[in-house]
């Protein structure tokens, strides 16, 4: 996220704000074991990011918007949008909107960038092209919390499963001394605890809690439940056959939603607007035709998702996860290829020549992805640091095959040879960590001229 923020002159903004730094994150996913740090350092310099209370994160960026000379009208929704030719598809050229103070009226424009998240007013009332992942149609009930002990004091994780592999949970330090605790399990087997449970909505928060052991250890004897604080909401995962169309584009939770697991929302909406500004500058300056460019901006969203969602899975399996399965029909053959195909060669072999997307291709790519989630400690990761080559430790340099993997190291230290698997297995996610990537990772022959005042896509 950082390098995002850097990009448009607002990181130094984030640091200045006061938010809880975060180094890395913490995964408990066996409960027999001991929990995964996954330290941000191993992506390279600058990769810490923050934990922020949502509404200064927003109002933060608003902000700077309007500093940047962008109009804002707030407290105003739009309603409907009016297409050219006055159907209900094709350009969107004005939008029908009422604000909170009984006004209305419309706006006329030349582009639409659809954020309007989970609402996704272009792709569910008019494209009607969202797609729901059954296996992670999931919700989540959390709350707030006072003298909850930290990750430093307590050596316990952040996200651990619970004890009947029902869901999981978060514990998220928060500004000013609050933590976020929190419950995800499939909608289905909500609905099955709600039922059984007596009391409202706090009750049966209370009681998955009592599944999480290593949550129970957080909140010890000083824990204080702040009252009034407990949410519902659903974390449905979801995608979209396309993300734009004729002078429109559709980013962050408007276009898709994965799963809360890695906090991945937050990168796919700034992936999703650089996407978009990049695309839309590319046509204006000639550089591409619209045609070209939504197939960028939707190549790009689905690939950057799909890599995502290959993660999640893999940690859903690696806790044993009741009910949630890979579905190969959730995934597009093609944004598949797209997204792993450095990873086809290494792992499947060339000769696998199958056009579509196979259940033994998805198998390997989530086992190989589970090496994430193995547990070392920074002694085992230090050992590993001095002993191998930095370019085959570096996110950016080239995946090791299994055989190759197991000669790297010239022992059979066991620990070790976890803690380069582990990183082998960060690759996959390398042309996520950044927007420099969008300079590199080409898509469909461009990549983006990533220059302030410059902005657009050229041939790679």
């Amino acid at each position: 996220m950082r390098h995002y923020l850097r990009f448009i002159d607002l990181e130094a903004k984030f640091d200045e704000q006061g938010f809880v730094h975060k180094p890395g994150a913490a995964f408990k996913l066996v409960q027999s074991q001991p929990e995964n740090y996954a330290d941000f350092y191993h992506l390279g310099p600058s990769r810490t990011t923050w934990n922020v209370l949502r509404e200064d994160m927003d109002k933060l960026m608003l902000d700077h918007a309007v500093e940047q000379g962008v109009k804002v009208f707030e407290e105003t929704r739009v309603e409907s949008l009016i297409f050219e030719g006055g159907t209900d598809s094709g350009r969107p050229i004005s939008a029908f909107w009422k604000n909170k103070q009984g006004g209305s009226g419309s706006i006329k424009f030349e582009w639409l960038v659809d954020a309007s998240g989970r609402q996704g007013l272009m792709s569910t009332k008019y494209l009607k092209n969202r797609l729901i992942r059954e296996g992670l149609k999931n919700v989540a009930v959390y709350g707030y919390w006072k003298g909850v002990t930290r990750y430093k004091e307590s050596r316990r994780g952040e996200v651990a499963p619970c004890t009947d592999r029902s869901g999981w949970a978060w514990v998220i330090p928060l500004p000013q001394g609050i933590t976020s605790i929190g419950i995800v399990m499939h909608q289905e087997t909500s609905n099955k605890k709600k039922a059984q449970c007596k009391g409202g909505l706090v009750d049966h928060y209370m009681e998955q809690l009592k599944l999480c052991p290593g949550v129970q250890t957080f909140i010890g004897e000083k824990g204080e439940f702040i009252e009034g604080s407990t949410r519902s909401t659903s974390d449905y995962s979801y995608h979209a056959t396309a993300y734009s169309g004729d002078h429109f584009r559709i980013i962050g939770d408007a276009a898709a939603f994965i799963d809360p697991l890695f906090s991945s929302g937050v990168h796919i909406a700034l992936t999703g607007a650089l996407s978009a500004a990049c695309t839309i500058l590319g046509v204006r300056k000639g550089q591409v035709t619209e045609v070209e460019a939504q197939a960028w901006h939707d190549a790009k969203i689905g690939i950057c998702q799909t890599r995502f969602l290959m993660v999640v899975l893999s940690a859903y399996r690696q806790m044993h996860h009741e009910g949630v399965r890979a579905v190969v029909t959730d995934i597009d053959d093609k944004t598949f290829e797209q997204a792993f195909e450095f990873f086809r060669p290494v792992y499947i072999g060339e000769t696998d020549t199958e056009a579509k997307l196979s259940e033994r291709t998805m198998e390997t790519l989530i086992e190989f992805t589970r090496s994430l989630f193995i547990p070392t400690t920074h002694e085992q990761e230090q050992y590993v640091f001095e002993t191998v080559s930095p370019e085959l430790l570096s996110v950016s340099g080239p995946l090791i095959g299994s055989e190759e993997l197991e000669k790297v190291l010239d022992t059979d230290h066991g620990d070790a040879k976890a803690v380069l698997k582990k990183l082998n297995a960060l690759k996959i996610e390398r042309a996520d960590t950044s927007p420099d990537s969008f300079t590199w990772d080409a898509v469909n022959g461009y990549v983006v001229q990533l220059e302030r005042g410059k902005l657009g896509l050229v041939k790679a």
